[in-house]
């Protein structure tokens, strides 16, 4: 998959606007914003299963230990108030927004980013109640979802008006560097901020594409047996080396159809071929249970292959309309959280 740079953005309006949406839900309506095209989609990933070996050590996931308590928390989207309810729901903060979990694990499977105003918020948000927690003995896992890696990429095509201006004045910012030449005005204090090795880029390199804690494998699409092959350690380095202005591209084993931030695999209707490839991924991984976001669960959260599979993006952003809900995991209990009617 050809994820098209900077350079694109020289690229007409019209065409921009026709670009297919490879999101992780509905396409949006039509909008004015600056925005890159993706490639066309590729053809879907084939349903055989590769031949599995083991990652090197060197690139084995580093496990965190399982915590008494684990909360998994799905797709944001920019909405500040349904993200204060999830971490409300999930015990982790206070009315003032200040970490009130002790030592609970929480797991944010990506897309902060994109689709409403309050994305730099939420970032800092989390960035800060990472410290807090750590402070109190317990953890905040926010991982990088394909929207994080979009906007690093200035693909802005799910940016609101708002989501544009939050990125204004930015410190550290620097809209002389050449590589914004052709971004058109109303995007560029935002791609200052996102370009690879700007302050909100180095913020994300920060962050993990893939995390295991305890038995539980976090993803924000779903990982298949190659990339625990290629190793997972190696995908969470090689995207923060790209994020940090370290290396020139994003591994492509992340950015394709079938990446781990894309993949839907275990999504949708995963079937006996499916679950299948999750329990080798799982095998491969030395993990019992995978939980990812990406894909919205009209529904609310939902598991699949004999709970191997939780889906945990329940659309709860503004933009999809849904209920917060959070995962819960202690011990071998796995179990919805739901606010009460």
């Amino acid at each position: 998959m050809n994820h098209l740079g900077a350079p694109a953005l020289a690229l007409s309006l019209p065409l921009l606007l026709l670009a297919c949406d490879r999101g992780s839900g509905p396409s949006p309506a039509a909008t004015t914003s600056p925005i890159i095209p993706l490639a066309a989609a590729a053809p879907p990933p084939s349903a055989s299963s590769p031949t599995l070996i083991q990652a090197p050590v060197a690139e084995q996931l580093t496990r965190l230990p399982a915590p008494a308590r684990l909360v998994a928390i799905g797709d944001l989207h920019g909405d500040l108030a349904a993200t204060r309810a999830a971490l409300r729901l999930a015990g982790a903060v206070d009315e003032k927004d200040h970490w009130s979990g002790g030592k609970l694990v929480v797991v944010q499977t990506g897309d902060q980013l994109d689709r409403g105003d309050g994305e730099r918020a939420i970032v800092d948000l989390f960035d800060a109640l990472e410290g807090e927690a750590r402070a109190a003995g317990g953890a905040v896992i926010a991982l990088n979802g394909n929207h994080e890696i979009m906007n690093v990429q200035l693909d802005f095509r799910y940016v609101t008006d708002g989501g544009f201006h939050g990125f204004n004045a930015v410190s550290g910012t620097n809209l002389a560097d050449p590589r914004l030449a052709d971004v058109p005005a109303a995007a560029r204090e935002r791609a200052a901020s996102f370009l690879p090795g700007a302050p909100y880029a180095k913020r994300l390199a920060k962050r993990d594409t893939v995390a295991l804690v305890g038995d539980t494998l976090f993803v924000h699409g779903g990982v298949l047996p190659k990339h625990v092959k290629y190793g997972l350690a190696r995908i969470n380095h090689e995207v923060s080396a790209w994020m940090n202005g370290d290396r020139p591209a994003p591994p492509e084993i992340v950015t394709a159809e079938d990446g781990p931030i894309w993949n839907r695999r275990y999504s949708a209707a995963p079937d006996v071929e499916d679950c299948k490839v999750l329990g080798e991924a799982l095998s491969a991984a030395s993990a019992k249970r995978m939980v990812v976001g990406h894909t919205v669960q009209r529904g609310g959260i939902s598991s699949a292959c004999d709970e191997r599979v939780w889906r945990v993006d329940v659309g709860l952003s503004h933009y999809y309309g849904g209920d917060p809900e959070v995962l819960e995991i202690v011990g071998d209990t796995v179990k919805k959280l739901k606010k009460k009617p």
